[in-house]
């Protein structure tokens, strides 16, 4: 079972050490960033690289939220397939968003190889797992759209997935091998130290308590001091203060939990998922698994392992590990964290515009690595050039989302049935 109390593995073990003071003084800047993820250090990378003046306030530390408890598979694309992509926003639109994310893994690793970021990657594929007969044949659906999703899948049997993986529970897999892993809070501390090096303002612990615009520019406010700036990015997603209308964003607010093992004897690391791909299956309670630098085995699924249902998703963890790897089954898990999905209705991220010369950027809806740094390396440069046609999707003036509260806990009381009721062996 895991360690009392939550315990984050990525802020154990992140190479990558970052830290920023507090807003001190009042500053002027062309563009002031809130929150400091995968979106808005992306932003305040490219902001500062570009020769812009740039400040980014966090509320905690650099990957406090959801970036900092990812679960690491740098994928391309959003969960959706294309064509479903193609049906929600119109064939040109889809386009435009499909082409921008098929190119994620290539700008972060990309970013890392350019800035050194110590961050564990590998890029040796991440494989989409069939849990079942149906799974397969979703997954087969997947592999013939993979020139509308712009990459070069493969479709992977029975035997080629157990060799990879080096477990027979599943019924093959679509790789992606152009996408890979990494460690996550290190990747986005990385680029928070670069955009600081490139000259960036960084605040961390600076809650924003205020926004405003006059007329000309945005004031923003943390504590006893403001930042003054002609262009605002809003880059909280799932970790959002409470700001009020129209900065406060609408999603469905979702838990996904990771467990990690000890690191594994030498023996099953050299069997089990010994290329490092980074996996995850096609049930409708989806799990995901991969492997650290040091031969952990991470196990996460949906669900709050640090609500009222934590004994039921932790002993879902130690079942799923048993099922998946038998011989792993005694393997105790030394760390386990959760974190917050901004979760949108359909699924596809929105770009809303909550005044003038202003972004909000959120509901990755649980692919947050690649469009976090795609989004946010763009919203950085349309709000410097005053260009919405570089953006990954058209920017609306508003989004809705009805029911948020009971849609979230409908998705916590599904994952905790069903993590109940998960097989004993």
């Amino acid at each position: 079972m895991p360690t009392s109390g939550s315990s984050n593995l990525w802020r154990t073990t992140a190479a990558e050490v970052f830290d920023a003071p507090p807003l001190s003084s009042d500053i002027t800047v062309d563009l002031v960033i809130v929150g400091g993820g995968f979106t808005g250090a992306s932003a305040a990378l490219e902001a500062a690289r570009s020769g812009a003046s740039v400040a980014l306030l966090e509320a905690g530390t650099i990957g406090h939220g959801g970036s900092g408890r990812n679960v690491g598979l740098v994928n391309a694309g959003l969960w959706l397939p294309p064509k479903d992509v193609l049906g929600i926003l119109g064939e040109t639109d889809g386009k435009r968003l499909i082409k921008a994310l098929s190119n994620g893994p290539d700008i972060v690793f990309g970013l890392i190889e350019r800035e050194g970021i110590d961050c564990e990657p590998v890029r040796q594929g991440t494989m989409h797992l069939a849990h079942s007969a149906a799974g397969l044949k979703n997954l087969r659906a997947r592999f013939e759209q993979g020139a509308l999703a712009e990459r070069s899948y493969e479709l992977l049997d029975a035997a080629e997935t157990a060799s990879r993986t080096g477990t027979d529970r599943f019924a093959g897999a679509l790789l992606d091998p152009g996408a890979g892993t990494i460690q996550p809070l290190a990747y986005c501390r990385g680029l928070a130290r670069a955009a600081k090096t490139a000259g960036a303002y960084l605040h961390e612990n600076s809650p924003v308590t205020a926004i405003a615009h006059d007329g000309k520019d945005w004031r923003i406010t943390s504590g006893a001091h403001r930042v003054r700036a002609r262009a605002l990015l809003i880059a909280t997603n799932a970790y959002q203060a409470h700001f009020g209308a129209p900065f406060a964003q609408k999603f469905i607010p979702v838990h996904y939990s990771q467990f990690a093992t000890a690191p594994m004897p030498d023996a099953m690391r050299a069997r089990i998922l010994p290329n490092g791909e980074g996996c995850w299956d096609t049930a409708l309670i989806m799990s995901s698994f991969r492997t650290d630098r040091a031969g952990r085995l991470i196990v996460g699924g949906i669900g709050d392992a640090e609500g009222m249902g934590a004994p039921i998703h932790a002993g879902w963890a130690r079942r799923k590990l048993r099922q998946i790897y038998p011989d792993l089954a005694h393997l105790p898990f030394e760390h386990h964290w959760s974190g917050r999905i901004a979760m949108t209705s359909d699924h596809v991220p929105k770009i809303v515009a909550p005044g003038p010369s202003a972004l909000a950027v959120f509901g990755y809806s649980g692919r947050g690595i690649c469009p976090g740094t795609v989004f946010g390396k763009a919203a950085a440069r349309s709000l410097l050039d005053g260009d919405d046609s570089i953006l990954p999707l058209p920017v609306l003036s508003g989004h809705d989302e009805t029911l948020t509260g009971a849609k979230a806990a409908w998705y916590e009381f599904g994952a905790t049935a069903t993590h109940a009721l998960f097989p004993r062996p």
